[in-house]
């Protein structure tokens, strides 16, 4: 399944903005990015009321989550031209920023929950912004060796040593990686066929100690659609061999865009198929599953060292 779905805002959503503004809540704040972050803060994650799963990946139950907001809480800024949102429903499960910012006369969305090596920054694909005293600073780009018009970023992942990893379905599908060395950002490499192998690659994870990168796409060799793989760092710096999560992940359907919480316990990740109308058009649905990674995790390191 190719999953290059740009971020957009439907003309619905631009009228819940615009309603919004005419309503102009009657909450003060002394600051007009102050949102509650109480539950954006990077505890460890418990198993969020579920039973916990097994190494075989099982559907994650929408019902354990917190209720959806009827109405979303959220604030303008001083200038009308943004709109951040924290959905209360994302907390223990992957806290995020909702930012809905007017650029060029058009509402554009970004979905920041990509979390920095300082755990006070979060990411969007080439956008960032950074937790202040008071709130969320206004959204910041990544710079000119990111922000461009000929690369297509879907995710920017980020470990705990500030190295990026990221998509782009511009250009054939490949993921590349920009590390800091001597205090300057490198020019993003692509990686190697280890990764960039196959169709749709993309979605990348890098481990916060940078041992480990997930991603998905689709192989010959694999279940289906894309699939989820595992490349292990090296000792000489390189990365291993692509490693197939395996059967108790992947399916004939198409399993995307994984991540791991941030205690190291769960693997969390997306399984879609795709489904035909009466009248023989076609849509996808999608859920969220969940696993074991620490389990799981070992018997991949066992698989590695077999193959090595």
């Amino acid at each position: 399944m190719k999953k290059h779905q740009l971020l957009f805002l439907v003309p619905a959503l631009a009228l819940f903005l615009n309603a919004c503004h005419q309503r102009k809540s009657p909450v003060k704040h002394s600051h007009p990015l102050a949102i509650n972050q109480d539950s954006l803060a990077t505890q460890k994650v418990s198993s969020f009321g579920q039973k916990p799963p097994g190494i075989v990946a099982e559907p994650f139950a929408p019902s354990t989550l917190p209720p959806k907001d009827p109405q979303p809480k959220g604030l303008f800024t001083s200038d009308q031209k943004a709109f951040y949102l924290v959905p209360s429903r994302d907390a223990p499960f992957r806290p995020t920023v909702i930012v809905f910012r007017k650029e060029k006369n058009n509402w554009q969305k970004y979905d920041f929950h990509q979390y920095g090596q300082d755990g006070r920054t979060l990411y969007s694909d080439k956008k960032y912004i950074e937790r202040t005293d008071s709130g969320w600073s206004e959204v910041k780009s990544l710079g000119p060796m990111f922000d461009r018009a000929d690369w297509g970023i879907m995710r920017l992942s980020v470990s705990d040593q500030g190295t990026y990893v990221f998509d782009d379905y511009k250009n054939n599908d490949v993921i590349r990686l920009s590390r800091i060395k001597n205090g300057k950002r490198e020019a993003p490499k692509l990686l190697g066929k280890e990764v960039n192998t196959g169709k749709w690659t993309a979605h990348p994870f890098i481990a916060p100690d940078e041992s480990y990168l997930i991603w998905d796409s689709e192989r010959e060799e694999g279940y289906g659609d894309s699939d989820l793989y595992i490349s292990f760092r090296q000792q000489d710096d390189s990365w291993g061999a692509a490693i197939n999560l395996g059967s108790k992940i992947n399916t004939i359907r198409s399993e995307n865009g994984a991540w791991v919480t941030l205690d190291g316990k769960y693997l969390f990740f997306d399984r879609s198929e795709e489904k035909i109308r009466e009248d023989g058009s076609k849509y996808w649905v999608t859920n969220k599953y969940w696993a074991d990674f620490i389990q799981l995790k070992k018997e991949l390191l066992k698989k590695k060292k077999a193959n090595s």
